[in-house]
C-alpha cells in the first residue's frame, strides 16, 4: 500500500490514519500489509505514470519496477508469503489509487487485485490504458470514490467502470459514497469493506 505514513499511525500521518492494523487485528487476518512511505514533495512524480504539464515528469514506471524487482523479492525472502499472483495486491488513494490501477493493467501477470480509492484519474482523463489492457487482467478491483470529492471524481471513475465491467475475468466492486470526502477518514471507513472483498 502506498502512502505508508498514513496507514498505521496517527502521529506520523499527514492528516489521520487508515487504521489498517486495527482492521487486520479485529479480523484476525493472515495477511501482510507493506506500507511504503511516499517521497514527500516527490509523491506526485513517483505515483504518476504520465508526464503532466505543470507537475513534471512521471516516474510511476520506475516506482512499480522498484516494487516488483526490489521490494517484493525482499518481502518474500524475509516473511512467510504466498507468492502466486492471486495473493498479491496493491492499493492506495488519490495518486496512489491511480498508480494501483495502472499497476494491475501494466503488470497483469504480477498482481491479483487492486484497491483503487478516490483515484486521481484526472491525470489521465481518458481510460486509454484500461481499454487496451483490461482484457489481460484476471483478478479483483475495488473501485471507490466519494460524492463530495469534486465534480469530476465520480464521472472519471464511471469511465473506468464502463471499461472494466465488460471484462469477465475481472471481479469488480464499485462503491460510490454520496457523503464521501477526499481524506483519510473516508478511506479508513472503507478499508474494512475492501479487506472483506479480497478474502471472499
Amino acid at each position: 500500500m502506498h502512502d505508508g505514513q498514513n496507514l498505521f499511525d496517527e502521529q506520523g500521518s499527514f492528516s489521520g490514519e487508515w487504521g489498517v492494523d486495527e482492521t487486520l487485528d479485529s479480523a484476525r487476518a493472515q495477511m501482510i500489509v507493506v506500507g511504503i512511505n511516499n517521497g514527500g514533495n516527490k509523491r506526485f512524480a513517483e505515483y504518476s505514470p504520465y508526464d503532466v504539464p505543470g507537475y513534471g515528469k512521471g516516474e510511476g514506471d520506475l516506482y512499480l519496477d522498484f516494487l516488483l524487482q526490489t521490494l517484493r523479492p525482499y518481502i518474500n525472502k524475509h516473511f512467510r508469503t504466498r507468492r502466486q499472483r492471486k495473493y498479491n495486491y496493491i492499493a492506495g488513494s488519490s495518486m496512489g489509487g491511480l498508480i494501483s490501477m495502472y499497476a494491475v493493467l501494466r503488470d497483469s501477470k504480477r498482481w491479483g487485485g487492486a484497491g483503487v480509492f478516490s483515484p486521481a484519474f484526472w491525470v489521465a482523463k481518458e481510460p486509454m490504458l484500461a481499454q487496451k489492457k483490461a482484457d489481460r487482467f484476471k483478478g479483483k478491483i475495488y473501485l471507490h470514490g466519494g460524492g463530495q470529492e469534486g465534480p469530476q471524481m465520480v464521472p472519471d471513475m464511471l469511465k473506468y467502470f464502463e471499461v472494466l465491467r465488460k471484462q469477465k475475468k475481472i471481479r469488480l466492486q464499485t462503491v460510490i459514497r454520496a457523503e464521501g470526502r477526499h481524506n483519510e477518514a473516508a478511506w479508513r471507513k472503507e478499508f474494512p469493506q475492501f479487506y472483506q472483498f479480497l478474502v471472499r
